[in-house]
């Protein structure tokens, strides 16, 4: 498992704070997926990843994953 850094955690406050300036969630982001938010929460952290979870987040922001999580991306839309 990937254990967070402090760039990973900077994110993760980061895509929370400006969901929160959108008028969303990491929680509400879960509930219309059907996850638990600890779950969302653990891809946001860089812990895990999941495509799904990073397109939910990344549409919420009217971004796509690749503005998101450049180093997961070769490419637009191609997972790395």
């Amino acid at each position: 498992m990937h254990r967070p850094t402090p760039t990973d955690l900077r994110k993760h406050e980061r895509i929370k704070f400006e969901l929160r300036l959108a008028g969303s969630s990491l929680a509400k982001v879960s509930r219309s997926l059907g996850l638990a938010q600890s779950t969302v929460s653990v891809v946001s952290m860089g812990h895990g990843r999941s495509h799904r979870i990073q397109e939910a987040i990344a549409s919420e922001l009217g971004k796509s994953p690749h503005e998101l999580w450049p180093k997961r991306y070769r490419a637009k839309g191609v997972t790395a």
